[in-house]
C-alpha cells in the first residue's frame, strides 16, 4: 500500500500551484478527484507543447488523478459537488480570492457539509492579507518576494528563475501542510483551513539572502551564479563549455590546491587562507581559476577535479539530463501511453520510500474521463440520471 491510500482529495484547482500539490499527494496514494470546467477543463489543457492535440504540459502535472467535469453555475452541478464534499477528506483550490465564496463554497459553507474537512487554498498573497484580491502569478510572486532581485548578473535586468518556483514551492508547502493536517485529524478528529500564499513561500526559501540583510543591513544584489558566502562556488568557462566547481569548506580548498599542481602556491597565499577571505577576494580568485579552466575541455576538467575529490559538475542541457544513466537508474522518467497523445515521457516523482512505490502511476486523465465512475460509485447515480445530466450540460 501507498501511504495515503484511503484518503480522498476533491481537487478544484487549475494550472500549476495546487495541481502540483495534489499530484504529490496522488503519487503517495491518495485518490484525487479533479473537478474541471465543463467543455474546456483545466486552463492548462490549452498550454503547449501539444502532441496529437493534447497538452503535454497538463500531462506533466496531473498524473494519478481522476477527472470529472462539472458546471458549477448550475444548481445541479453544485449539488453534485456538495455530495462529493461529504465523501472527501480534503478539498483543494487555487481560484482568485472571492471566487469560492461567490459559488457558495467558502470554508464556512463547506464546513456545514463536512465539519471535519481539510480545506487547502493557494493564491498569490494569501486570503488573510493587506492586499485583498490582488492577483498573483508565479512571476509576480518571484518579483514581489525578492527572488528576482538576486537572480541574474549585476549588469542585467532582474531575472525570473527558469522554473515556476513560486507555483511549485507553494504546491510543495501546501502538500506538507495537508499531510500535517491529516496527521492531526487522525489524533483529534478536527479538520483545518490552510491558507498558502505564493509570496510567503518565496520569502521562506530566501535563506542566505534574508539573513544577510537582517545581520549586515546590506541589501543583497544579483551576483550571477556565485555563492554569496562560499568561494570558489560558481560557474567557470572551459575551452568548449562551462562547468560548476563547488568548494564549500576549507578542507575542499586544500584538496583543490594540493591535488592540482597549478594551484599549489595558493595554499600559502594569505588572501585565500579561509572561506571568508576567499569570498572577500573572489574578484581576484575567480580569474585565476578561470584562466586555468579555459585551457581544458569540460570533460577533461571534470575528470581532473573528480579524481581530486573536488565537487564539480557539467552544466547539463535538459537533453543531457534525460539521457544521463543516473536519471534512468533513479527512475526519474515516467513513460506512459496516452489514449490520444500516444507514448509520452514526463519527469517522475523524486520520492523514494523503502516500503512504498512512488514511481509507478496512472497517467493524467482525459477531460471528464471518470465522470460516470465518480457519479455512480461515490454518489450512486444511475446511468439514466447521468445521461440526463449530460443532456442538460451539468456534467
Amino acid at each position: 500500500m501507498k501511504p495515503l491510500e484511503g484518503i480522498r482529495i476533491l481537487d478544484l484547482s487549475h494550472v500549476l500551484a495546487m495541481p502540483y500539490c495534489t499530484m504529490i499527494l496522488g503519487d503517495l496514494g491518495a485518490e484525487v478527484i479533479k473537478v474541471e470546467k465543463l467543455g474546456t477543463g483545466d486552463d492548462s489543457r490549452e498550454f503547449g507543447p501539444f502532441k496529437n492535440g493534447e497538452s503535454a504540459y497538463f500531462m506533466s502535472i496531473n498524473r494519478n488523478k481522476k477527472s470529472i467535469t462539472l458546471n458549477l453555475k448550475d444548481e445541479k452541478g453544485k449539488e453534485i459537488l456538495r455530495g462529493l464534499i461529504k465523501h472527501s477528506d480534503v478539498i483543494t483550490e487555487n481560484y482568485r480570492p472571492g471566487t469560492m465564496q461567490k459559488l457558495g463554497f467558502s470554508y464556512e459553507d463547506i464546513k456545514k457539509i463536512n465539519p471535519n474537512i481539510i480545506y487547502a487554498t493557494i493564491c498569490g498573497f494569501g486570503h488573510d492579507t493587506v492586499y485583498p484580491g490582488k492577483p498573483g502569478y508565479d512571476i509576480i510572486a518571484q518579483a514581489f518576494g525578492g527572488l528576482m532581485s538576486i537572480t541574474g548578473y549585476p549588469d542585467n535586468p532582474p531575472t525570473r528563475v527558469g522554473s515556476s518556483l513560486a507555483d511549485i514551492m507553494s504546491g510543495m508547502f501546501t502538500a506538507i501542510a495537508i499531510l500535517a493536517s491529516l496527521r492531526n485529524k487522525d489524533k483529534t478528529g478536527e479538520g483545518a483551513y490552510i491558507d498558502t500564499a505564493m509570496v510567503d513561500c518565496i520569502v521562506a526559501v530566501l535563506e542566505n539572502a534574508m539573513v544577510r540583510y537582517t545581520v549586515t543591513g546590506e541589501i543583497p544584489k544579483r551576483m550571477g551564479s556565485r555563492h554569496p558566502s562560499l568561494t570558489p562556488f560558481d560557474v567557470f568557462k572551459t575551452a568548449d563549455n562551462y562547468i560548476v566547481i563547488g568548494i564549500g569548506n576549507d578542507h575542499l580548498w586544500e584538496l583543490f590546491c594540493n591535488n592540482i599542481s597549478e594551484f599549489n602556491y595558493l595554499l600559502s597565499d594569505e588572501k585565500f587562507k579561509t572561506n571568508e577571505l576567499r569570498s572577500k577576494n573572489e574578484p581576484i580568485l575567480k580569474p585565476l581559476i578561470e584562466k586555468w579552466t579555459k585551457g581544458y575541455k569540460s570533460e577533461e576538467l571534470l575528470d581532473i577535479l573528480s579524481k581530486s575529490g573536488v565537487p564539480c559538475s557539467p552544466v547539463n542541457t535538459i537533453e543531457e539530463v534525460l539521457n544521463d544513466p543516473n536519471t534512468k537508474h533513479r527512475q526519474m522518467l515516467y513513460e506512459f501511453d496516452h489514449p490520444i497523445a500516444g507514448n509520452m515521457k514526463t519527469a517522475n516523482s523524486p520520492l523514494a520510500i523503502s516500503n512504498a512505490c512512488c514511481k509507478n502511476h496512472f497517467r493524467s486523465p482525459t477531460l471528464g474521463e471518470h465522470t460516470e465512475e465518480i457519479l455512480s460509485k461515490i454518489l450512486n447515480y444511475t446511468k439514466d440520471e447521468i445521461e440526463s445530466l449530460r443532456k442538460n450540460k451539468v456534467v
